[in-house]
């Protein structure tokens, strides 16, 4: 049987087991990412990598925020509302992840307990969070973009599962203050990462794919 390579065997990733990754594995991983292409060459991101107590003290700032009830104020514009196709390719993932998780479309309840566990990392051991220049705008976004690709890739070619999250960056307060950020530097997104709990019914949700025809035009 031949092997799915990282581009085919990646999935997003939404429970975790509890075991740290090797330091010497993540200098590894993160060294490499490092190779990532950016627009010439600037590399804008900078990656907070929390882990352990510094982690957990920080679910627990998130989960205090949520708390209040107030919505996000992102360091970047997160206010896109999709339309058509990609409308129902939103609704098509959220069921997709739902109907894994037995979850009813019409326990509310349910649904929202799920969302949280975005900021419990999904109990993840490890979180980066991608950090940027504000004045970069959109060209430092498709940068962190690359960057953030290449790592999921090698995270997956080491047998460890990865999960891009938006809502990372909706309450960034806490993390900016762990992090010493300036008012010049924002928070864009974030990933928790780590050794797949492959027994999680979360984890076998799977998402379709345009086909190439949809995608795609040869132009010759």
């Amino acid at each position: 049987m031949t092997e799915l390579s990282p581009i085919d065997s990646r999935v997003s990733t939404r429970a975790f087991k509890d075991t740290p990754v090797p330091q010497a594995l993540l200098n590894d991983i993160f060294t490499r990412a490092q190779q990532s292409p950016s627009n010439c060459n600037v590399q804008p991101w900078q990656t907070f990598v929390v882990s352990g107590t510094k982690k957990d003290a920080l679910k627990q700032r998130f989960i205090e925020e949520l708390m209040k009830g107030e919505g996000p104020k992102p360091d970047f514009d997160w206010s896109v509302k999709y339309a058509g196709v990609h409308r129902e390719r939103q609704f098509g993932s959220a069921n997709a992840l739902y109907s894994a998780m037995g979850i009813a479309r019409e326990d509310k309840n349910a649904r929202q307990m799920a969302m949280v566990r975005n900021w419990e990392f999904f109990g993840a051991p490890h979180a980066a969070f991608f950090v940027m220049d504000k004045y970069l705008g959109i060209m430092g976004a498709v940068d962190i973009g690359i960057y953030a690709q290449t790592l999921a890739l090698l995270l997956e070619e080491h047998g460890l599962g990865s999960c891009f999250q938006g809502a990372l960056g909706q309450f960034p307060a806490s993390a900016r203050e762990m992090f010493g950020l300036s008012e010049e530097q924002g928070i864009l997104f974030g990933m928790s990462f780590g050794y797949p709990d492959e027994t999680a019914a979360a984890n076998t949700a799977r998402t379709e794919r345009a086909t190439l025809s949809e995608a795609v035009t040869f132009i010759s």
